[in-house]
């Protein structure tokens, strides 16, 4: 590989990452990856004019509960990824 190509394949990835990230706190958003699934899961907005960034709110009735507000009402996103081969699949189990 040329040398112009590794440097901006090695200044693209940081780049890439830091977007990534500011557009997930810009939107919202939570990022969890773990070894088989990518989920991207809402979280209440920091400028919500109802909760103050707080998600929701609890009443004191009759009833007391809790409430979330509609600012956090979107669904959760996940990419599933392929789970590993077992490399000894055709052993028996004892």
């Amino acid at each position: 590989m040329c040398s112009r190509t590794v440097l901006l394949l090695a200044a693209a990835v940081p780049l890439t990452v830091t977007a990534a990230v500011v557009a997930l706190k810009a939107g919202a958003w939570e990022l969890t990856v773990s070894r088989h699934s990518i989920r991207l899961s809402p979280r209440p907005r920091p400028n919500c004019p109802d909760c103050r960034g707080a998600g929701g709110w609890w009443s004191e009735d009759l009833y007391p509960g809790g409430e979330l507000c509609w600012c956090w009402d979107r669904p959760a996103r996940t990419l599933r990824l392929l789970p590993d081969r077992d490399p000894w699949s055709d052993e028996p189990p004892f």
